[in-house]
């Protein structure tokens, strides 16, 4: 069985298709850097001719030092009308210069009659002519026929021709695209095996789409059945459901099935590769992603993370560090002490683990789970507990009063609100006010105002974003309001969460949260 597996990644071209991405050609061009890096084999990079960007961007990836990887240029067989040599769209694959050209043929004879306007006949020559005609002008030819597993089920003898066609006119890889995304695992074995009963005998790909969400799947029964080229995005993303997802499929295939595709040592990167491009992309990474996402090593329950902290095989399919992620012990009604204690390691907080405040915190944090409180996303504000049931935290401001208003007058384009605040520090008072977008803000900068000339480190505190909610509502009682609010400095970031009757009042407990956050970590 043939171990080797090529990865092509075509983030950039592909992976652009979804919704709301837009990317710069800098933005490419670091992605490719990234990529490299990382030891991708082929970085497919747009395609040549349909916009300014992409013709930028093979002008300059030239000039790029890549040791890993080979960059593709992307387009699609000549048109009917055109003999290949006078087709534009060829000589300017051609002029990209690039060591890989990868093109796309109909694959289904329902899109060669209706969408290009051809005979069956004539789609099988434009396939041969133009990949025979690029075979003479680049070192490597990716051949992807698009729609080939819907167009095998459709007419298998014709998608097969299509196929073969690209094989005898010299293409390196014949790659399989499950176009609309809509074929199932047990579909793409059963047709692959056909395939090479006919005689198509050379080097298979696959490009899946996850219509089905079964894309990652889709591309591993390919290569178990003998594909040698996967292609993908990272994250998954794509145009509608998205493409295979790279980063399930690179660590599926390496540490689950013992196939070589990047590097080994470099599947520890994975995580920081999957961050890097959901930051330049501006599509998060669901923390419910398998490997990569924040959570996917993450443990709620008591009993979960009691066992991992005993043996974390019992609950965990590979160690975290092996994709570079990371076990994460959260804390929440369902929690028992080892999630405590496994919480306050990671923190720094010495603890010991026959201390009876241990229990009497879970029954206090439970208390405050039913109450509203989340502390996942507000894990600065746990600390804060912990420690201050611990008798570890210092009390370093009283409050004496606080008021918002919130007022518009039909001169103001949109409400404004101030803040005032007055505490106590020993028996000095400090008694301040300041303007805000909403009331957070307005009580993060009147808080900041009295505190910053005792405390000077506060000045590095930047409010990033708060959001509300309302928890726990039910007939007969005051609705709770939840307000999460995430602060940073320099060096990291963090959430802090208050919960209340009265949005005010929890704004200014999760304010306050985030200014004594700071303080503790500046060791004050």
């Amino acid at each position: 069985m043939e171990k080797k597996v090529f990865i092509y990644d075509t983030t950039l071209r592909d992976g652009t298709q979804a919704e709301g991405v837009s990317v710069s050609v800098e933005d490419k061009l670091r992605i490719t850097e990234k990529l490299d890096n990382f030891g991708i084999h082929y970085i497919e990079g747009g395609w040549p001719g349909s916009n300014p960007k992409d013709d930028e961007y093979f002008k300059k990836v030239k000039k790029l030092h890549l040791k890993n990887s080979k960059i593709a240029a992307f387009g699609s067989t000549r048109r009917a009308y055109l003999r290949v040599e006078e087709d534009p769209l060829i000589q300017n694959l051609i002029k990209a210069e690039t060591p890989v050209i990868t093109i796309f043929g109909k694959a289904w004879d329902l899109h060669v009659i209706e969408a290009l306007k051809t005979t069956l006949d004539n789609n099988l020559e434009m396939v041969y002519d133009t990949v025979q005609y690029l075979k003479k002008n680049t070192d490597e030819v990716v051949f992807i026929g698009e729609h080939f597993f819907d167009g095998y089920k459709s007419n298998p003898d014709y998608a097969y021709a299509v196929m073969k066609t690209a094989q005898e006119a010299g293409a390196d890889f014949l790659v399989l695209a499950d176009t609309n995304g809509g074929t199932l695992p047990n579909e793409i074995e059963k047709i692959i095996k056909e395939l090479k009963e006919k005689g198509l005998d050379g080097k298979l790909g696959i490009h899946a789409h996850n219509d089905s969400d079964t894309a990652v799947w889709n591309s591993i029964v390919a290569v178990l059945n003998g594909a040698v080229q996967v292609h993908g995005t990272i994250n998954g993303f794509g145009e509608r459901c998205g493409n295979a997802n790279l980063c399930s499929i690179i660590p599926n295939l390496t540490l689950k099935l013992g196939y070589e595709t990047i590097p080994q040592e470099n599947i520890k990167k994975l995580k920081e590769v999957s961050n890097f491009v959901a930051d330049i992309v501006n599509l998060p990474v669901p923390k419910n992603m398998p490997y990569v996402g924040d959570s996917a090593f993450a443990h709620k329950g008591g009993v979960h993370a009691s066992a991992v902290l005993k043996n974390p095989k019992l609950y965990e399919h590979i160690n975290p560090e092996a994709v570079g992620n990371s076990r994460k012990i959260l804390v929440s009604d369902l929690a028992g002490k080892s999630n405590i204690i496994y919480k306050a390691k990671e923190l720094g907080i010495e603890i010991d683990e026959k201390d009876p405040r241990i229990a009497e915190l879970v029954q206090e944090i439970k208390r405050l789970e039913n109450y509203g409180y989340h502390f996942e996303a507000a894990e600065a504000s746990l600390e804060l507990l912990i420690r201050k049931h611990l008798g570890l935290l210092k009390n370093y401001f009283d409050l004496d009063a606080y008021r918002v208003l919130i007022a518009r007058r039909y001169t103001d384009k949109e409400p404004v609100s101030e803040a005032t605040v007055r505490i106590k520090i020993d028996n000095h008072y400090q008694h301040t006010a300041s303007l805000g977008y909403g009331p957070v803000n307005a009580l993060d900068r009147a808080l900041k105002k009295a505190l910053v000339d005792i405390y000077p480190s506060l000045a590095e505190v930047e409010l990033i974003d708060y959001k509300v909610r309302i928890v726990n509502e039910s007939a007969g009682t005051a609705a709770k309001i939840r307000v999460l609010v995430e602060s940073r400095d320099k060096e990291k970031k963090w959430g802090t969460v208050g919960v209340s009757d009265n949005v005010i009042e929890a704004s200014w407990q999760a304010v306050v949260d985030s200014f004594i956050y700071k303080l503790v970590k500046d060791g004050v």
